[in-house]
């Protein structure tokens, strides 16, 4: 399962970009030092849990192709599943600093389009990379142009819903609420802000760097 723990360390390590980035411009946009310790706790929390999430869906995705077996709903669901497991780790860790109570009828149609978004794109990853075919050149093959830019921005807009509604569902004292609503507002602009820049730098380190290391962002 090589190419599952290299597309997994891929992903966590642009997730993690992703949060570092948000988290500074926001600091940097936001002037609310009071607001901000439980939305650090919550993306800090928050990255971590995709990332297991999304490791699940990447090693799934590969044993399927291996297998010749179809990239089908079913699957989907069986990793819906098991998402709901990881959040319930989640909740459990976040309650000291937050309260979250997940309403799944609400983030799980956002959840769903991410898995099935990452299944079918690794599913077609899997299909170019052969052992002749590093992994730049299978993916100049099955995402040329700027589709893997698209990709990892599509991929990161997904986590960014996700992460908006859970926020939505931290529950605080009333006074706080206004505020809360500010912040919510500023986290998704920013994050689908950073999204857009990180997803045209990744997909150029990603393809210049393929095959001769690891790319960093």
């Amino acid at each position: 399962m090589r190419r599952a723990r290299l597309l997994a360390d891929l992903n966590r390590r642009l997730l993690e970009a992703y949060s570092r980035r948000t988290t500074a411009a926001l600091r940097a946009r936001l002037p609310l030092p009071l607001a901000l310790p439980w939305l650090d706790d919550l993306l800090l929390l928050n990255v971590d849990k995709e990332v297991r999430k999304d490791a699940l869906v990447i090693r799934h995705a590969v044993q399927t192709v291996r297998a010749g077996q179809p990239v089908d709903d079913a699957l989907v669901s069986v990793l819906l599943q098991a998402a709901r497991e990881i959040d319930r780790d989640f909740l459990a860790r976040a309650r000291g600093p937050l309260e979250i109570p997940l309403r799944p009828e609400i983030i799980e149609p956002v959840r769903r389009r991410r898995i099935r978004r990452m299944l079918d794109a690794t599913a077609q990853l899997c299909g170019a990379w052969t052992p002749r075919c590093k992994l730049r050149a299978a993916l100049a093959q099955r995402f040329p142009g700027g589709a893997l830019e698209r990709l990892l921005f599509e991929l990161m807009r997904d986590y960014a819903d996700e992460t908006r509604l859970l926020g939505e569902s931290v529950r605080m004292p009333a006074l706080l609420a206004p505020l809360r609503r500010r912040v919510l507002a500023g986290l998704f602009e920013t994050m689908e802000q950073t999204a857009a820049g990180l997803a045209r730098e990744a997909s150029a380190r990603i393809m210049a760097g393929s095959g001769r290391g690891k790319a960093s962002f």
